[in-house]
């Protein structure tokens, strides 16, 4: 069953099929959580958020049209609304900016989330580097600058520059293999 679309197994749970259901839900799991969390700042709040998600989804009270975008992009915005509808009853505000939107839902909602998430990923990783790692990679990937100008920077050979980031970006790919394999990605 892992196999087929998102839109089958949306089809398949819709008839009753709770093997699919399953298989959604736990596709999209993590994200649904992380993404409510963004909003909602609470674990419990998130949970309530994705339980009322699912509930909605597999009673029939939102229907999913292929017409209007992808699957992920459907339930991100459920997702949203719940979140937002969950902030409301609790009379909390969002812990994010809200974009007001039609009653469309597109990729870009879907690709801002996913780019979001992996940004935090690896600020998270980073941070578990020694700190002259650390420094290394925000100079090189956060503030532009060459290894010419880290090494006049840092008083330091050019070679010495260039080996320390390469070890640097090595112990960061570790750090984010480790996350993937501990599931903390959203990948």
């Amino acid at each position: 069953m892992h196999t087929q679309s998102d839109e089958s197994l949306y089809h398949l749970m819709r008839s009753g099929d709770e093997q699919a259901l399953e298989t959604l839900y736990d596709k999209y799991e993590r994200l649904l959580f992380s993404f409510a969390h963004r909003f909602t700042n609470n674990d419990r709040l998130s949970e309530e958020v994705i339980q009322e998600v699912w509930m909605k989804i597999w009673n029939g009270r939102v229907d999913f049209d292929t017409q209007k975008g992808k699957f992920s992009s459907w339930i991100l915005t459920i997702t949203r609304n719940a979140a937002l509808d969950c902030l409301r009853r609790e009379k909390r505000q969002p812990t994010i900016e809200v974009e007001e939107r039609d009653g469309g839902y597109d990729e870009p909602v879907e690709r801002t989330v996913m780019q979001r998430e992996t940004a935090a990923e690896v600020r998270g990783a980073v941070s578990e580097l020694k700190p002259e790692q650390q420094e290394l990679i925000k100079l090189v990937y956060f503030q532009g600058m060459t290894q010419q100008q880290i090494s006049e920077q840092l008083d330091l050979p050019l070679g010495t520059v260039k080996t320390r980031i390469r070890s640097a970006i090595q112990a960061l790919r570790k750090r984010m293999d480790g996350r993937e394999r501990d599931g903390r990605t959203l990948s």
